[in-house]
């Protein structure tokens, strides 16, 4: 088995379990149920020793994520989806909205990504590329792709030392202006989101839609939409974190991941990627400056 994610823990005020511990801890693997069946499996080791649910986490200790060994045929969805950039080490695609990124279900964004990309030819090359982070159902745009092993394990060090710049594209409503950060924790672990309003409208039923440009400095699970809800000003079709009577229904999320900033792991370029704005939004602001965005 190969590394994929390798974690160090700060020093805990209080132990806690592996299992409670590595939530929200992994990019590749984040929810709890994700986590306890890695753990079952014996894909995480604690300083070098499969770990189990009811070890003690206490700060200090390197947590090693092992790709699972896949055997037979792998599932492949065939559903075209936009590359704005390849190479033999990783691949940046643009998610549409409504598809998750992985899971058990045959519809996944990661199942799709074989009938898109082109197999690495390196030695370590993956048999099915895999997301780098996580986009929630709702959200469209940029997803970071690692198509060797190595690429895994470099680019998720890379999210882990914010060494990726991850910008998106939020309409909100209820008046905003300049630019904020909100320090705030979401799921009791730190979180750091900075925004700035491009533009904003009038509107009769928000009273105020803004275009915001939002930049995480953590990722945690829906930090920008918890942390726009947090200052009063939800992210426009949210129906988890919208203000009840105010949500708009059958338009979908407005909130795109818009753009990726990063040295290049391998060749050292720099690379700097941008998503075409979305049509619902441009229908908001329709006197939208595009140059900003390209």
């Amino acid at each position: 088995m190969e590394i994929i994610e390798q974690h160090t823990v700060p020093q805990l005020e209080t132990s806690l379990r592996l299992s409670d511990y590595l939530p929200g801890i992994f990019n590749i693997i984040y929810s709890r149920k994700g986590i306890k069946n890695a753990i079952k499996k014996g894909l995480v080791k604690v300083n070098g020793e499969i770990g189990n649910t009811g070890k003690w986490i206490k700060g200090g200790e390197i947590i090693d994520l092992y790709q699972e060994n896949k055997t037979g045929k792998n599932t492949v969805y065939e559903l075209p989806v936009k590359i704005l950039f390849e190479d033999d080490y990783l691949a940046i695609v643009s998610k549409p909205a409504g598809i998750t990124v992985n899971g058990n279900k045959k519809r996944t964004l990661e199942h799709a990504l074989p009938f898109n990309l082109k197999k690495s030819t390196q030695r370590d090359a993956l048999q099915s590329p895999q997301a780098i982070h996580r986009l929630d159902y709702p959200t469209s745009g940029l997803l970071l792709v690692g198509k060797t092993t190595h690429a895994l394990l470099q680019l998720n060090q890379m999210f882990q030392n914010r060494d990726i710049e991850k910008k998106y594209l939020a309409v909100t409503y209820g008046k905003m202006t300049g630019n904020g950060i909100i320090d705030k924790p979401v799921d009791e672990k730190q979180a750091k989101t900075i925004y700035q309003v491009l533009e904003n409208i009038k509107s009769v039923r928000f009273g105020y839609l803004n275009l915001v440009e939002v930049k995480l400095i953590t990722g945690r699970r829906h930090q920008i939409r918890k942390h726009m809800a947090d200052i009063g000003n939800p992210v426009l079709g949210d129906a988890v974190y919208g203000i009840e009577g105010q949500i708009l229904k059958g338009k979908g999320l407005y909130l795109q991941s818009q753009q990726l900033t990063f040295i290049h792991p391998f060749t050292g370029s720099n690379i700097s990627i941008r998503d075409s704005v979305p049509a619902k939004i441009i229908k908001i602001f329709p006197d939208l400056d595009l140059h900003y965005f390209f």
